[in-house]
């Protein structure tokens, strides 16, 4: 039972059981770093040393800290050994996060949680991005969509919301509404990097490439305080236009170089998370064939990945990693990591282990495509291949869509002209400003002779001028 006189409010307006204003602000504080993408969450700590019996400051240290679990330990029985004295809201995030931080972990009964917690506390927005998380772990978008709607209406002022309602409309395919999600959300906050990066989203899609780098980079002056993940990510999106865009390629080695690599210099910088970033612009930069104007980039990048402490954070992290080290000559580090993967696999329940499936059949074909076996891979991924059908892995669409080109351009290696020209045609119908489809396409036509070959190859010449020149 709560006593009177030991309740203050946090950010939200929510009971928490403690006599600490110090203990309150410094939540208040890792709020503001969760919706931010702030480097600084570590802030938690402070608020369970200013009061080491508030449930709410443990069972967030503990969620802070939860991959190491020795450390997050003593939160988590602190937060435990008071619950009773525990409010409403705070009984109710300490039990979503004890589910969200379980080894084996339900996603549903997680996401049950969050949204019965969301219908209670519609205002807390740290509780949102927990469940939005999940779901993107889940890869389930719709479901994303659906938290994110059920709280809008109490919270249609607020900043951070509307980056929030971006993302899975994003995911969804639904750009006309992301866009204006992701404007209102920069109207509101000029300094929101997840609106800033759902609109650089949607103008990349829509093949806005020059549109999307200006906008960016006049952002990129409100990033120095954003974390490992979310500074290089939004940099690699920069690189990523630089790319699709034609403009020369040493803007993307500089963007690569400068704002990707050097983030490791930071003493503070999360190694796995800038790895994730540089593996899915080299991975892009090699399938255009341009790897070599990167130099021993791969090789470097490569051996840093031979460290096991690496492995097994993330799955789109593996999937990439196994490429990397494969196409670099570590094979038995590639091959054992692929089988680290099946035994984890094999140890799942039946249900996530269904699900699943679709990531290790991705981690396999990478495996054989960096050592260039393109036609064991092609049968792994299968006649009917969609790279968005993974978010299972823990990636957007715009993450997924680099194997989507591993698939087209295996395809044209092995000699499957015909099915290539069929996706690729499909695929352009979708995206008409992406120059690299119309040269796979123009390959596609020279290979069987087709006279269509020359119409193409002139549009992807305008299209290679249009941006950057």
């Amino acid at each position: 039972m709560v006593l009177e006189g030991e309740v203050k409010l946090n950010r939200w307006g929510y009971q928490v059981n403690t006599s600490s204003d110090d203990c309150i602000s410094a939540i208040n504080s890792y709020y503001q770093q969760v919706l931010s993408y702030g480097r600084q969450r570590s802030v938690i700590l402070e608020a369970s040393a200013h009061d080491p019996n508030c449930v709410l400051a443990n069972i967030l240290a503990a969620q802070f800290l939860c991959s190491d679990p020795a450390r997050g330990a003593p939160h988590l029985e602190a937060a435990k050994a008071n619950l009773q004295q525990a409010t409403a809201n705070e009984k109710a995030v300490f039990d979503a996060v004890i589910c969200l931080i379980s080894p084996d972990r339900d996603d549903d009964i997680a996401y049950e949680l969050l949204s019965k917690l969301l219908k209670d506390f519609p205002r807390d927005l740290a509780s949102l991005k927990n469940a939005q998380v999940l779901c993107f772990y889940m890869g389930q978008p719709d479901l994303s969509l659906d938290i994110v709607q059920q709280v809008l209406p109490k919270n249609e002022e607020e900043s951070y919301i509307y980056g929030m309602l971006a993302f899975p409309l994003l995911e969804l395919g639904r750009m006309e509404d992301a866009e204006k999600a992701a404007k209102k959300g920069f109207e509101i906050n000029r300094e929101d990097c997840w609106a800033q990066h759902g609109l650089c989203h949607v103008l990349q899609y829509e093949c806005r490439f020059k549109e999307a780098v200006d906008f960016m980079e006049e952002c990129s002056k409100s990033w120095s305080s954003l974390s490992s993940f979310m500074y290089t990510h939004n940099w690699w999106h920069v690189a990523l236009c630089y790319l699709e865009g034609n403009a020369p390629m040493r803007k993307v080695r500089e963007v690569y170089d400068h704002c990707i690599w050097k983030e490791l210099e930071r003493s503070d910088a999360m190694s796995a998370e800038v790895y994730l970033n540089a593996l899915g612009l080299l991975l892009r930069v090699y399938v255009r064939g341009e790897i070599g104007i990167f130099g021993d980039r791969l090789k470097i990048l490569g051996g840093c990945l031979t460290d096991q402490a690496l492995w097994y954070l993330e799955w789109h992290l593996d999937v990439l990693v196994i490429w990397a080290l494969v196409s670099t000559g570590a094979f038995d580090k590639g091959e054992e990591l692929l089988k680290g993967l099946k035994s984890r696999i094999s140890k799942m329940g039946k249900k996530k282990k269904q699900k699943m499936q679709r990531g290790m059949l991705l981690a396999e074909a990478l495996y054989g495509y960096g050592k260039g076996n393109h036609k064991e891979a092609l049968e792994l991924l299968g006649p009917d291949f969609d790279a968005s059908n993974c978010k299972i892995i823990g990636a957007s669409d715009e993450q997924l869509d680099v194997f989507n080109e591993v698939w087209y351009v295996m395809m044209l290696n092995t000699g499957q002209a015909t099915k290539a020209i069929e996706v690729l045609e499909e695929r352009i119908k979708k995206r008409e400003g992406a120059s690299f489809m119309w040269r796979l396409l123009e390959r596609g036509y020279s290979m069987l002779g087709r006279p269509e070959a020359h119409t193409v190859a002139e549009k992807a010449k305008y299209l290679e001028a249009a941006y950057f020149k």
